[in-house]
């Protein structure tokens, strides 16, 4: 379970423990937390959650790309075999994509294995007060999209990730 700190604790924090407490809320990429940690101290936990954003949103493609495919599948291979990270295994139990029926689960990796064979990353979708039906509904509409609008899509999903996960961390 992550812990929980105040802003002021984590504007004390140096930079070792910083990216140690922070270096999981971009899924398997700390360098979002390290670069953020510098724009320290943050005013409020918005500008920290604006921090985290702008890296994001600052970096290099392939950077973002290797973001982007840091993700798992939602409902996928990782979820069955154990391998989500304990923040990924939160959100996804949380909208019940742990008990899918059968059908269900089929209809997730087909749709899965669509999205990554048209854009060639992972469908991310920021799942914290979603149902597995607008899910759903946003992997057929979003299969719509070109790469580029996609591309983007995914990075602003990911964005919410990080905002709900700090906003879990930090008071």
């Amino acid at each position: 379970m992550s812990k929980c700190y105040s802003l002021e604790a984590v504007n004390a924090m140096d930079a070792p423990d910083f990216a140690g407490a922070f270096g999981d809320i971009a899924e398997h990429s700390p360098w979002v937390a390290e670069l953020a940690g510098k724009e320290r101290p943050f005013a409020s936990r918005d500008a920290m959650i604006g921090a985290f954003a702008q890296v994001m949103f600052a970096a290099e493609p392939d950077a973002q790309l290797a973001l982007i495919r840091a993700h798992p599948d939602l409902a996928g291979k990782a979820a069955l075999a154990g391998e989500l990270t304990e923040d990924s295994k939160k959100e996804q139990a949380g909208v019940g994509l742990d008990q899918l029926t059968a059908e269900e689960f089929e209809r997730f990796t087909a749709s899965n294995d669509r999205y990554r064979e048209k854009f060639g990353f992972p469908f991310i979708f920021a799942v914290k007060g979603a149902t597995k039906f607008m899910i759903m509904d946003a992997f057929e509409a979003r299969l719509e999209n070109g790469t580029a609008e996609e591309f983007r899509t995914a990075l602003e999903q990911i964005a919410r990730i990080i905002r709900f996960r700090l906003e879990d961390r930090v008071q």
